[in-house]
């Protein structure tokens, strides 16, 4: 449950690369016009919620990708999901799924949550657009994740989720890129429910992995990777779906059709104090760390397609 194989960086950053400072650039401007410009975006902001989903549509097509969505209905409104897809080489069949909700919550712009996470979402997927991979990667911004929707029938990820079964789609993982962008060097910074603070860190320096125990081998093959290719801390951890945080955001979903998937997060409100408030905004994210992380996802994502 707790042990991950490889080591958690530690020490000293180094400096940024050129591709990490582009990426660092880019993703300010997407989290800004995100929770900036359009602010709070959901069924109730239905005008800021369709223009997101104009912003990320945009954002993959200049990146190359074609675009398709997922229509359907919830209070009387049209709501959709937005995919893209990196098709596979030698196993085209075979599906991973990067995914991220682009709605937030009542009366919050929604920067780090989730704006970090469709921002790291968009540059992945720039990041990979040509590359060659194995497996077919397919990028997905989700509608709906937030309350009053969140693990009903009308959340995104589930809606989509289930038509992936319907298909018989391979789908074989799911990362869910969720809330990212927040990290603090001050001890005592990080909390948990329990048991978990007997064995993780107080710092909120690090980038966490979570999964169910069903999603155990893929959650290790994910950490592995991710420490094999990014020089930023990282901790993992595989527990019961019903226990407090392991199944909050787009990743139970999967769980529900039995695909293995796993969030990425930098634990919300376990360690953000603007959580779902209408201090979520752009100053509030750590840049330059997330853009270590949006790296190191992508070298991740490219490695999970390609072995």
């Amino acid at each position: 449950m707790i042990w991950m194989p490889g080591r958690s960086f530690s020490g000293p950053f180094p400096p940024l690369k050129d591709e990490e400072t582009e990426v660092e650039r880019r993703l300010r401007e997407h989290v800004r016009i995100l929770a900036g410009q359009i602010g709070e975006r959901n069924v109730w902001q239905y005008d800021a919620l369709q223009e997101a989903e104009r912003y990320l549509d945009g954002k993959l097509r200049e990146s190359g990708y074609s675009t398709a969505f997922q229509d359907y209905q919830v209070e009387g409104k049209t709501v959709r999901n937005l995919e893209a897809e990196l098709g596979g080489t030698s196993k085209p069949a075979e599906i991973l799924v990067i995914g991220a909700h682009y709605d937030s919550a009542m009366g919050c712009p929604g920067a780090n949550d989730n704006g970090s996470g469709v921002a790291a979402l968009l540059e992945i997927a720039r990041l990979l657009a040509g590359k060659r991979l194995e497996r077919t990667v397919r990028f997905v911004a989700f509608v709906n994740e937030e309350p009053p929707f969140f693990q009903t029938e009308a959340m995104g990820s589930l809606v989509y989720a289930r038509r992936c079964k319907q298909r018989n789609e391979a789908i074989v993982a799911m990362l869910s890129l969720e809330t990212i962008g927040y990290y603090t060097d001050a001890k005592g910074s990080q909390q948990y429910p329990f048991p978990f603070s007997l064995f993780y860190p107080d710092t909120g320096d690090f980038l966490g992995f979570v999964a169910n125990l069903g999603s155990r081998s893929f959650l290790h093959r994910a950490v592995q990777s991710f420490r094999e290719q990014a020089k930023f801390p990282s901790e993992g951890v595989a527990a019961p779906g019903w226990m407090m945080g392991i199944g909050w955001s787009d990743h139970w979903a999967f769980w529900q059709q039995g695909y293995p998937a796993v969030m990425v997060t930098d634990t919300a409100l376990f360690r953000y104090p603007y959580y779902h408030t209408a201090e979520d905004t752009p100053d509030r994210v750590v840049y330059d760390r997330l853009a270590r992380v949006t790296a190191g996802l992508a070298e991740t994502t490219a490695n999970l397609a390609g072995d």
